[in-house]
C-alpha cells in the first residue's frame, strides 16, 4: 500500500482529498504542524507528498527543497494560485507536477496513479540495472543518475525520462508533442511552457557535467541531442 502525504494548511481540502484518495486503498498521513514538514517527512518516509504552495511559517517551494534534498519521491503541489511564474517555481524547486485549485478529483487520482507508476512500477529486486550510454555519456534510469567521466548528477524523474529519450534517439529530432506524451500521461492539462522549463533543466545539469551546446532545438520541430563532448576514453 502506496502512502501519501499531504501537507494543505486547510483542513477542509485535507479531509476531502483524504477521504477519496482511501476509496483507492492508498494510506494517507496529514502534516498538522508545519513547523515540521521535514520531521514528519522523515517519519513517515511517504511514497508522494501532495503540497500545497501557501503555507504558515515557510512557502510550500521551501519544503519541496527540503524534500528533494533527501528524496527523490514524487511532489505534486495543489495551489490556488494559476499564474504561470507559480508553475515555473514549482518545477525549478523540484516538483513533479502542479495541479490548480479548484481541481477534479478523479484529475488529481490519475496524476498520484501516474506518478507512483513512474517512480515505483518499474521496480523489481531481480530486475537487471537499465543503462543508456553515447559515447561516454552514460544514463541510470533506475537511480536518475547522469554520468560523464568520474562525474554523477543526480536527476528527477522528468529530467531522467526527457535524456534516457534523447539519448536512444540522437542524433534524430523528437518532437514536442512525442515529449508531451513521454512525460505526461494527459497533455491536455499540461502547459506549454513546462517542457520549455524542464528543457532548461536538462541543459544545466549537462552543464555541470561540463557539457554545453548538445540539447539543440530545431524550430517548428522539435529538439534533438548532439555529440558536443568528446568521447570518455577512462571506460
Amino acid at each position: 500500500m502506496h502512502k501519501i502525504m499531504i501537507v494543505e494548511d486547510d483542513p477542509k481540502i485535507c479531509e476531502l482529498l483524504r477521504s477519496h484518495i482511501i476509496k483507492y486503498n492508498y494510506e494517507v498521513v496529514i502534516v498538522e504542524n508545519f513547523d515540521h514538514v521535514l520531521e514528519d517527512f522523515h517519519h513517515e518516509n511517504p511514497d508522494l507528498v501532495l503540497l500545497d504552495v501557501n503555507l504558515p511559517s515557510f512557502d510550500g517551494y521551501y519544503w519541496c527543497r527540503q524534500i528533494r534534498n533527501i528524496s527523490t519521491c514524487p511532489v505534486l503541489f495543489i495551489s490556488a494560485r494559476s499564474g504561470e511564474m507559480d508553475q515555473v517555481m514549482a518545477l525549478e524547486n523540484g516538483a513533479d507536477d502542479y495541479i490548480t485549485k479548484p481541481f477534479h478529483y478523479e484529475i488529481v487520482m490519475a496524476k498520484i496513479r501516474s506518478h507512483l507508476r513512474r517512480a515505483y512500477g518499474e521496480y523489481a529486486p531481480d530486475k537487471v540495472e537499465r543503462t543508456v550510454e553515447l559515447k561516454g555519456l552514460k544514463l541510470y534510469p533506475e537511480r536518475m543518475e547522469l554520468t560523464f567521466k568520474d562525474q554523477i548528477v543526480p536527476l528527477t524523474k522528468k529530467e531522467t525520462e526527457l535524456l534516457e529519450t534523447f539519448l536512444q534517439r540522437s542524433p534524430r529530432v523528437v518532437s514536442r508533442e512525442a515529449l508531451l506524451e513521454r512525460l505526461w500521461d494527459d497533455i491536455s492539462y499540461v502547459d506549454e511552457n513546462t517542457l520549455n522549463v524542464n528543457i532548461t533543466r536538462v541543459r544545466k545539469k549537462l552543464h555541470e557535467l561540463g557539457i554545453e551546446n548538445a540539447v539543440e532545438t530545431v524550430r517548428g520541430a522539435g529538439y534533438r541531442l548532439q555529440m558536443t563532448w568528446g568521447v570518455d576514453t577512462s571506460q
